[in-house]
């Protein structure tokens, strides 16, 4: 069963994370091409998964880790999966709100 993301402000948060990252950031114009592409593969994303059983990650979320993975060269996915617990950016770009648990190492 294909998970989804679901982003929801939380309700004390008083950091906006989309006001972080600075509107001339390179990674900005990644996220664009990347939100596009992934647009493009839903269709394929829906056939691959099964309308039963437990929800997996979103594919969405695990294919922007893995792109933040090889863009900044993390040598791990525990290395990974540490900067997506403090790092705003990468939260940003994965799809993760400030206060959301870090659902890839699951």
């Amino acid at each position: 069963m294909r998970g989804q993301s679901k982003t929801q402000a939380a309700l004390f948060s008083y950091v906006d994370l989309e006001s972080r990252i600075p509107t001339s950031h390179p990674i900005r114009k990644v996220r664009g091409i990347v939100d596009q592409a992934l647009i493009e593969l839903e269709p394929a994303f829906s056939e691959m998964y099964s309308a039963v059983g437990r929800p997996s990650i979103p594919p969405e979320q695990l294919i922007r880790a893995l792109l933040l993975q090889i863009f900044f060269t993390i040598r791990s996915e525990r290395q990974l999966m540490e900067r997506l617990d403090y790092d705003l950016m990468f939260r940003w770009f994965v799809g993760l709100s400030m206060d959301d648990k870090c659902c890839l190492a699951q």
